[in-house]
């Protein structure tokens, strides 16, 4: 919500225009959104020589309601000092509201508390979730360290070196949101009988294994440092569980989706771009819907399976608020609306009853987007933006493959959002069975990922000799499952049921064939591992390219994806070899001046590596096909999903991301393909340029993003030229992709 950037203008502020000495520091957790940042500012007519964070506090500010149930706001806070709170609600509910415990300390230290309902001001200018600039105004009337009217002056002055590359638009929009922070405020009178107060407000919190109470909570109240070493007896490796981020429930959004199921037509699309896995399909029996609590609506199910019901189930406490969903939707008439978090929060109950129904085989497969969607997801609930463009992608690829699945994960964003202690997002079925995931160094991502396929190979080939040496010898069922296991064990398809067959036969004839015990200590090791190497385009194309060219070039049989946001954007958006000529980025502040590498063409060189090219927003079914015939390749594949980053700039809001990728592909920017060289060998063109002719605006394209249009801005002189390069650019490599695509054609016609 732009806290800490606004924390560091008021420090910069009362250091440049007060006689004040004046200190910052800044803790926060790794999540990318919907975490906790602390900032402890000092200022005083001395000179500050404190090097650690405040201990005793004269001023505390909440700006995330939430936070009164999961943290201890008010911990070192000093008798007489000022709160704030943020507070969607009315100074008359916060006697039910608060926690017993808060209102007692405030009560018992004599604070000065007021409120401000920063997210409904924010609302009505316009500036959505950003609180910044009005939490920041009200501190500065609450404190009096200057005269209101410098402050307002100071921190409009801010706005326009922040924000002046943005447009006027945004400035005026936080130069409004000064002033109502100065105007916005509620003092509350703390009546006596807080004291002594035994009630209040509370959140439900679902069971929670030992791990997670006693190691996650503690560490996501940012109290780690407060843990002895025993508390990690038997986890001395670093190992941590999966599915941990499934018990934080963040409760961070404003606006969150409301399901109506009369005009919802069942595509399952809003499942498939939501970042975090919060919006979800399920397939409910008759029984299931009959003890469903109230509100939990369902329709018939419309497909092959019948008496089934079907409903489109939101988690309001894991929603971020996007909106992304929402916007997807394609039915005539929208089937999802947002709605005041306020509304929806109370239906949390309908997510737990829908995720506590017993685990059942999706009865229609895997064979496309929509039916895919029913398996179970083993990625959710991440630290992702709120709207990121790259979550999508790998909810796709876990729900595809994520019972069998090794991840590699380059640092970067992906390992950011995708493990950091303790938030595990990636998580297991029933059965136990979930991605193994790993993050080594940035550089050495692809070599790291080859060196896990390359033992789990070896593994897998010592059971192949010892199940050869004993299948002479084998009847019955354990021969039947040992010839099944061996004709297809480089097979993904099909991998996790002749495994189970195996199984079940061996450990039957087990007692009685001493000599099978020695399969089944590597019983691990019956389903065929889909081996993937995530990382974002830093990586791919820079700092990483020379390992992940050695690995694709190795022929094994890894599956890379590339998850291309074209800057590094968990460093603050850099400029790659990815970013495209004309976008402003850190290094390239005056606009790229040369064009984006082709990193997919360098790779369809070699001529035995899949290849693709995909976009989400654009073709949905063409990702899902690009993924799914990645994986099967025998051999190693490279998909490039194109994702559009906070640190574009998009006008319209990272809830139209989605749109977004479809408006790039549609105006030429971005184009989707697929090179498969199996298809060669049958007489196929291997090359399918699946992106229609564009007929989008590119300039128009060009303009809806602010890494783009802030250059006709900042360097008006130089920006017509590089806008005309980016365009020819992207011409020529669709041009170029055309001419390759034509001249397979023209080779197979040949031969014929």
């Amino acid at each position: 919500d732009g806290t800490v950037g606004a924390n560091k203008s008021a420090i910069k502020i009362i250091g440049d225009h007060t006689d004040l000495y004046a200190q910052g520091y800044f803790a926060y957790d790794s999540k990318k959104s919907g975490g906790v940042t602390i900032s402890h500012l000092r200022f005083g007519p001395d000179p500050i020589r404190k090097p650690y964070l405040i201990r005793k506090a004269d001023y505390i500010a909440c700006h995330r309601p939430s936070y009164i149930y999961k943290y201890d706001l008010l911990r070192g806070f000093k008798p007489g000092g000022i709160f704030l709170l943020n507070s969607p609600w009315r100074k008359e509910d916060l006697d039910k509201v608060l926690p017993a415990a808060m209102k007692r300390k405030l009560a018992a230290l004599k604070a000065k508390f007021y409120i401000i309902d920063a997210f409904e001001i924010a609302k009505n200018i316009g500036l959505g979730g950003r609180i910044n600039m009005i939490m920041q105004s009200a501190f500065f009337h609450l404190t009096h360290i200057i005269p209101d009217a410098d402050a307002v002056k100071y921190l409009k002055d801010a706005n326009e070196a922040s924000y002046g590359r943005k447009g006027q638009n945004v400035v005026d929009m936080n130069n409004a949101a000064v002033d109502a922070g100065m105007t916005g405020i509620e003092e509350v009178e703390i009546p006596a009988e807080w004291e002594h107060a035994t009630t209040g407000g509370s959140i439900a919190r679902v069971a929670r294994p030992d791990f997670v109470k006693n190691v996650c909570d503690v560490m996501n109240r940012q109290e780690g440092d407060d843990l002895p070493v025993s508390t990690f007896k038997g986890i001395e490796d670093g190992t941590f569980p999966s599915g941990t981020s499934q018990y934080e429930r963040p409760s961070a959004a404003i606006m969150i989706p409301e399901w109506i199921p009369e005009n919802c037509i069942g595509c399952n699309q809003c499942g498939v771009v939501c970042p975090h896995a919060a919006i979800r399909p399920f397939l409910v029996n008759e029984d299931e819907a009959a003890n469903a609590p109230e509100g939990f609506i369902v329709k018939d199910f419309r497909g092959p399976v019948k008496g089934m019901k079907y409903r489109i189930v939101v988690d309001p406490e894991d929603c971020y608020g996007c909106g992304i969903c929402a916007n997807t939707c394609p039915a005539p008439k929208k089937a999802l609306v947002m709605k005041p978090a306020e509304t929806e929060l109370p239906k949390q109950n309908l997510w737990d009853y829908a995720k506590s129904l017993p685990a059942r085989p999706n009865p229609l497969g895997k064979k496309n987007l929509r039916s895919a969607m029913f398996e179970p997801t083993y990625f959710e609930f991440s630290g992702a933006c709120a709207g990121c463009g790259e979550t999508p992608y790998i909810n796709m690829v876990t729900r595809l493959f994520g019972d069998r699945m090794m991840i590699s994960n380059a640092t970067g964003c992906s390992s950011i959002y995708g493990a950091s202690a303790p938030s595990m997002p990636y998580t297991k079925n029933s059965k136990g069975q979930g991605p193994a995931w790993a993050n080594s160094l940035f550089e050495d991502n692809a070599e790291y990922g080859l060196g896990m396929h390359l033992g789990e190979a070896k593994l897998r080939s010592r059971l192949t000799e010892k199940l050869e040496a004993l299948l002479p010898a084998a009847e019955g069922d354990v021969k039947t499952a040992m010839e099944a296991w061996l004709a297809k064990k480089d097979i993904g398809e099909g991998t996790r049921d002749r495994a189970d067959a195996l199984d079940a036969a061996l450990t039957a004839a087990v007692a009685s064939h001493p000599e099978y015990q020695e399969l089944l200590d590597l019983k691990d090791h019956f389903v065929k591992k889909s081996q993937w190497i995530f990382g974002g385009d830093g990586w791919a194309y820079d700092i990483g390219f020379g390992g992940l060219d050695q690995v694709l070039a190795s022929g094994e049989d890894v599956n890379v994806l590339v998850l291309d946001t074209e800057v590094y954007s968990n460093t603050g958006g850099q400029s790659s070899k990815s970013t495209p000529a004309a976008a402003i980025a850190k290094f390239a502040a005056s606009g790229k001046k040369t064009k984006k590498k082709d990193l997919g063409m360098i790779a369809v060189s070699y001529g035995y590596i899949y290849v693709a090219q995909i976009a989400l927003g654009a073709d949905m079914n063409q990702a899902f096909k690009a993924i799914s015939e990645a994986e099967a390749y025998p051999g190693p594949s490279l998909i490039i999903a194109y994702a559009p980053c906070i640190n574009h700039g998009l006008k319209a809001g990272m809830g139209k991301s989605s749109e977004e990728e479809k408006r790039a592909v549609e105006c030429g920017y971005w184009c989707n393909w697929r090179y498969n060289p199996q298809l060669l060998e049958q007489g196929k063109n291997p090359f399918h340029l699946d992106s229609r002719e564009p007929k989008g605006n590119f300039r128009e394209y060009l303009m809806g993003e602010v890494r783009f249009a802030s250059l006709a801005k900042l360097f008006p002189d130089k920006a017509e030229e590089l806008f005309e390069k980016t365009e020819r650019d992207a011409k020529q490599r669709r041009e170029n992709y055309v001419r390759i695509q034509k001249s397979y054609d023209m080779e197979l016609a040949e031969k014929k």
